[in-house]
């Protein structure tokens, strides 16, 4: 199967203003797979805009770049207030995913060495396919990969021994900005991968709005 695009409506690791509006504008679109950040956003309007998508027959997915215990306890409790499906992001916490038994939340952290935002990941490529087989043991449900945040090595090799080695799905988050990015993931074929900035800075569409941006992702993804 295809990777699933997960749509973020967020911008420089903060989710818009017009989060709503633009939902509003693209539901019709054939994306399920929809989310944005727990930043920029007050919790009555993320629970409003979660309920607003599921409504509208789609998959939510929270993304949290945060890296203490108590942030990632805090998101993953507005993960289950406002009834999203996926927690991504966060370092990995035990009690985070003691928090999310008993729910239908998929947890899928930070695979390896991550840090700062945006977000960059560090280490060899042993170590972070050593990290993720530790996840796995660990009880999450995914891995959250930023793979072209990778800053000691080649991102696509990493990506690729990462998907193919893992047992649990793996999102590959952050900077799918161009049609030769997008043909590289679909040949990686991980489970997923959010977009959120290329629509927003017209990498697709360049002198096209957030729609035109995302239906020129749509139409690339169906060709390939």
């Amino acid at each position: 199967m295809q990777a699933e695009l997960i749509v973020m409506l967020t911008h420089n690791d903060i989710t818009v203003d017009n989060a709503k509006e633009l939902f509003e504008s693209c539901k019709d679109l054939s994306v399920r797979f929809w989310g944005f950040k727990d930043v920029g956003i007050s919790r009555e309007e993320t629970i409003a805009l979660v309920d607003l998508m599921k409504k509208n027959g789609k998959v939510t997915f929270l993304e949290v770049v945060t890296y203490s215990e108590e942030e990632c306890l805090e998101s993953a409790q507005l993960a289950i207030d406002a009834g999203f499906e996926y927690l991504t992001g966060t370092l990995f916490y035990p009690s985070v995913v003691e928090l999310l038994n008993g729910t239908d939340i998929k947890y899928y952290p930070f695979a390896g060495d991550v840090g700062g935002s945006p977000v960059t990941l560090k280490g060899t490529v042993e170590e972070i396919l050593a990290d993720a087989k530790r996840l796995e043991g660990a009880g999450v449900s995914g891995l959250d990969l930023v793979a072209y945040r990778y800053a000691d090595g080649d991102p696509v090799e990493l990506a690729k021994k990462l998907v193919a080695a893992a047992s649990a799905d793996v999102i590959i988050a952050g900077s799918i900005s161009s049609v030769e990015r997008l043909r590289v993931v679909d040949d990686i074929n991980p489970f997923a991968f959010t977009m959120g900035g290329a629509l927003f800075d017209g990498k697709f569409a360049p002198n096209g709005d957030f729609r035109e941006n995302l239906e020129a992702v749509v139409d690339v993804m169906a060709s390939i």
